[in-house]
């Protein structure tokens, strides 16, 4: 069991020597080994970045994804039309840069049965290890992430139903943590931002008109969640929780409480890292619902702006959230990734290191 009291959510900003490899390979100018090179550089200067900040947990910054949930399409085929703008889509906010909409792909389906043709991160995992002695934690996508890929008029040939589709999806994943398990990775996170938009009367209509209920959409999604994390019950999970983030923006806004019951009671992870950097986040109350096995990292730290945190004020609220769940079952962590695609949040490295040294430091001051 991963007991780390500072944990960040994973995704780190790519650094600008990446980014031009990746179009100089995208143009045919770099070969993928020249593009690997470049990936494994970059997350060697990550990790260096992670260590020296102080971070008891190290991530490889998802350097390698386009998005955080891109792997599963990256190394599956029988998916048509994925761009990014199938991780981006949707109404994002930010009262300091201006709302965007992203319009959703219009061909974007699964078309044939899903075939795997590599791993989705065990390779990450197995450069990571050798760069880091500290706890690697690998990140993975919760399967029902993927559901909007189900297109019934494109997509019946390869799945006659929705539920032949996801679980085709389930046993990829189950495929990869058992993978993962036996290459020794001791920490996985599944990443489930979709349930936190069913707060929002928009987002929940755009699942219900799907035909699924918020409530049962949930019991669904919690249930192939569980699926995955069981396939390696002797891995720690962490389950991650936020409202967008995406370019400095976000979707949503409102507190777990319509939510907590069934995601903090009915999945299986031990760690849950959940967003708290503002008001949209609503109270610490829905944390009376985590069960006594459970640890939570709270998101005090925010990844969307430079503005660094007040110390005393992380500590003030890590008190008041111990008011409704026992200190000892408490982290601290950032809301979300700081580059959650390859489309990173409005600051810049140092910004990103001060904030993850804030975040040790302050678990450090509140827990040694």
């Amino acid at each position: 069991m991963v007991e780390a009291r500072a944990d960040h959510v994973g995704s780190l900003l790519r650094p600008p020597l990446l980014l031009e490899a990746r179009a100089a390979h995208a143009a045919g100018s770099l070969d993928a080994a020249g593009l690997k090179a470049a990936e494994d550089a970059a997350v060697r200067e990550v990790v260096r970045l992670q260590e020296d900040a102080g971070c008891p947990v190290v991530t490889d910054g998802e350097l390698r994804r386009e998005s955080f949930q891109s792997e599963l399409t990256a190394a599956v085929d029988g998916v048509e039309g994925v761009s990014i703008d199938a991780w981006l889509w949707g109404d994002w906010h930010s009262e300091e840069l201006g709302d965007k909409t992203i319009a959703r792909p219009g061909q974007m389906a699964v078309v044939r049965p899903l075939e795997r043709r590599r791993s989705l991160a065990a390779e990450e995992f197995a450069f990571l290890r050798a760069v880091t002695g500290r706890v690697a934690k690998i990140t993975l996508p919760s399967p029902s992430l993927f559901a909007n890929l189900w297109v019934p008029e494109r997509s019946r040939e390869a799945y006659p139903s929705f539920d032949d589709f996801m679980a085709d999806v389930v046993s990829i994943l189950q495929h990869e943590v058992r993978e993962l398990r036996r290459l020794g990775c001791g920490y996985v996170q599944l990443d489930a931002p979709h349930y936190p938009l069913l707060v929002d009367p928009k987002w929940r209509a755009f699942y219900e008109a799907r035909g699924w209920t918020a409530d049962s959409w949930l019991s669904y999604g919690i249930e192939a969640d569980n699926a995955v994390i069981d396939a390696a019950p002797e891995l720690t999970f962490g389950f991650h929780l936020c409202r967008g983030n995406q370019d400095s923006r976000w979707l949503v806004e409102g507190g777990y409480d319509e939510i907590a019951r069934p995601v903090f009671g009915g999945v299986h992870a031990q760690r849950l890292l959940l967003e708290y950097d503002d008001e949209r986040s609503g109270s610490f109350d829905p944390l009376r619902l985590v069960p006594d096995d459970k640890l939570v990292v709270l998101g005090l730290i925010t990844t969307k702006t430079a503005r660094l945190e007040d110390a005393d004020v992380l500590v003030h609220r890590i008190r008041e959230a111990a008011e409704v769940i026992d200190l000892e079952r408490l982290a601290v962590g950032t809301q979300c990734g700081f580059s959650t695609s390859v489309v990173g949040n409005d600051l810049g490295v140092e910004d990103e290191r001060r904030k993850l040294a804030l975040m040790a430091d302050t678990a450090e001051r509140v827990w040694s």
